[in-house]
């Protein structure tokens, strides 16, 4: 269903938050007597004082007549264990029904504004319903993990970098939850079984194996495939997810920075519309949270939390892949991306605006993360498990092979460790499904605004961080420089890149071996061309959601789901991040530091006496050729002897 797209944010004034109550209207303090306590049950209050209507899922009602004292023995009744809940929490948790017209916010526009805590909250009211049960919701009385009690939840890109953690975090934090469906694709002869077991023995689970072994227990892979019609989901799996499911988290994408725009547009926008015709057939749909990019929009210097219009319409885009040809399609590539740097941003960009457009009806909402790197707390300090964003960068870093990388070193690095935008999407679950806002609401989950780091601070940490805890088998000594001029950074790309790279593969050729290092720099060269856009340049995202979002949790809720990046102190996060590398993504122990510290020694010394050789035998060469050179050299050794006669002469007369 299309919505219409406004230029402008629209005007919403403030409602007032004062609710004014029927005196027949069952009171928040009111509890569920047990007689009549269906899990599934929504109280309904009555203008009959002694008459409490009860409502269930199915639309089927019952009356239970009670009196004060009839309603005091069910009480006595219950288990001891057992505390009840509120009325208007249960109401709030067991409410499927996703809210609908929603209207998407668009904006061309680029405003800087900022808004204290109560400005933000009066805001978000006004776009809210201001009836008694979303007064509480907004309120923070129905907290997240019990929220996700008893609920169903599908994640896409289950095996994902982002999508392991959210697994891990749901399972350990909401561990009432009843199931999590990923959708996992097969993959090089190993069933969807077998991926998950693979997932969930790694190191990762280490914490949730010791508090709930039978954790996996609620976990059902569903085999799926973005790229096949109708998502390649079987019709029982589709069956039962349609329903049972209650919470959508779609992660599953490409990030590939080079990515054929084909490949990117059916990954990343394509899919997007499998999905949303998937989600509208869910019958208890509460909440859709789609992760884009903070970088969607990065032709902006400063980003809103809208949705803006791409250059050409979604569908448009898809229209011409159906006909033309992949030659003729990479010619015409950079002129549909304009001034998008990859196929990744463009094809983001344009996956907000088909989900604003044609996922109107369905309870949206966007995560817009910016460069995701290692953990930060949870599960455990720097884990991380593959070489994309910062990985492979540190880990070239690290083993000597990057020395120079074009960038602005006063620019701010905008990474985000994966723990802040994984809880930013559990909460932005429970707010959507929950509060129901009545537009799609977009989330940055970003550091740079309040919690700045920039390349050259990054280069820095990371140079001590490898010579304190080095990788095993160095190529060189770490000592990563970000450079902004151009004519410098080729220069050292040569010199310190290319150079040695020959000469390396020179002597493997002598010793009868496969050489490699040139291919290696090469394959490195493209990875930092692609990153050069991201690490020359610097945006500025809006927080106004983000900080909503805050004031909306429990102070318990607030610590346990923490995306507050002010507290991250970035030395910190970057000496475990290259730790984690070390340990998680290159499996090396600690136990061999000492050899790789010894390592490194040698390596210092190597470049010493190779400094040293160099400079003799150009002076040599340069004395040879030049009478210059001869008299400089004359005068040089002359004065050092006058000094050291000067000196000796001196201590002499001392000494007397």
């Amino acid at each position: 269903m299309s919505s219409e797209i406004l230029d402008e944010p629209a005007n919403v004034s403030n409602h007032s938050l004062n609710h004014k109550q029927d005196t027949a209207s069952t009171s928040e303090n009111d509890y569920i007597p047990s007689s009549c306590g269906d899990a599934n049950l929504r109280i309904m209050p009555n203008t009959d004082s002694d008459t409490t209507k009860v409502t269930t899922s199915s639309n089927k009602s019952l009356n239970c007549k009670m009196t004060s004292s009839e309603h005091s023995e069910s009480q006595h009744e219950m288990n001891g264990d057992f505390k009840p809940l509120p009325i208007s929490n249960l109401v709030s948790s067991i409410n499927t029904s996703p809210s609908k017209n929603k209207q998407p916010v668009v904006s061309d526009s680029v405003k800087k504004h900022s808004m204290d805590s109560a400005s933000v909250m009066r805001d978000h009211l006004a776009l809210h319903e201001t009836s008694p049960k979303s007064t509480a919701a907004l309120t923070g009385e129905l907290s997240v993990p019990l929220f996700y009690s008893g609920k169903h939840i599908l994640i896409t890109g289950a095996t994902g970098f982002i999508g392991k953690v959210l697994i891990e975090k749901l399972l350990r934090c909401c561990p009432d939850l009843e199931c999590l469906y990923c959708l996992i694709r097969p993959k090089n002869k190993q069933t969807i079984q077998n991926r998950l077991d693979e997932i969930t023995s790694s190191k990762l689970f280490d914490r949730l194996r010791k508090e709930r072994p039978n954790f996996a227990n609620q976990l059902r892979p569903i085999c799926g495939d973005m790229l096949l019609p109708n998502l390649g989901i079987s019709d029982s799996d589709r069956q039962l997810m349609e329903q049972n499911v209650h919470i959508v988290f779609h992660n599953a994408a490409t990030v590939r920075f080079d990515e054929p725009l084909r490949v990117a547009v059916e990954m990343n926008v394509v899919a997007v519309h499998k999905m949303l015709n998937l989600c509208r057939k869910f019958e208890h749909l509460m909440a859709f949270v789609h992760v884009s990019t903070a970088y969607a929009n990065c032709d902006r210097p400063y980003i809103e939390e809208t949705v803006y219009p791409p250059p050409v319409e979604p569908q448009k885009i898809i229209d011409v892949l159906e006909w033309m040809d992949d030659e003729m399609l990479e010619l015409f590539t950079p002129k549909l991306m304009g001034e998008k740097p990859n196929t990744y941003t463009y094809t983001k960009q344009l996956a907000e605006h088909l989900l604003i457009t044609e996922g109107a009806d369905l309870p949206l909402a966007i995560i817009r993360p910016s460069i995701v790197g290692a953990a930060w707390k949870e599960p455990f300090p720097g884990w991380i498990d593959n070489y994309n964003g910062p990985s492979g960068i540190y880990i070239a870093a690290g083993r000597g092979i990057l020395r120079s990388m074009k960038g602005e070193s006063n620019a701010i690095a905008d990474i985000v460790p994966v723990d802040i935008p994984v809880n930013i999407m559990i909460t932005v679950g429970w707010y959507t499904a929950v509060a129901k806002p009545k537009s799609v609401l977009i989330y940055h989950a970003t550091t740079g605004g309040a919690n700045p780091f920039t390349w050259g601070d990054m280069s820095g940490i990371v140079n001590k961080s490898f010579k304190h805890t080095p990788l095993e088998g160095c190529f060189r000594r770490p000592n990563v420089a970000i450079v902004s001029n151009s004519f410098l950074h080729d220069y050292w790309t040569c010199v310190s890149h290319l150079f040695p790279a020959y000469i390396c593969d020179i002597a493997y050729r002598l010793m009868g071996k496969k050489p490699r290092m040139v291919k290696l720099y090469n394959k490195l060269h493209r990875s930092i061309e692609c990153l050069k856009f991201f690490t020359c340049n610097e945006w500025q995202w809006a927080n106004t959601n983000h900080d909503m979002l805050k004031h909306q949790l429990l102070p318990a809720d607030l610590k346990t789901f923490y995306f507050d990046p002010l507290p991250l102190h970035w030395p910190t996060y970057i000496e475990n991040y290259c730790l984690g590398a070390k340990k998680y993504v290159l499996n090396e122990d600690l136990s061999g530091l000492p050899a790789a510290r010894a390592h490194i020694r040698k390596l210092r010394i190597i470049r010493y006496v190779f400094n040293s050789a160099i400079a003799v035998i150009l002076w040599r060469v340069l004395i040879a050729k030049s009478q210059f050179a001869r008299n400089l050299w004359f005068f040089i050794v002359g004065l050092v002897f006058k000094f050291v006669q000067y000196f000796r002469i001196t201590s002499t007369m001392q000494k007397s």
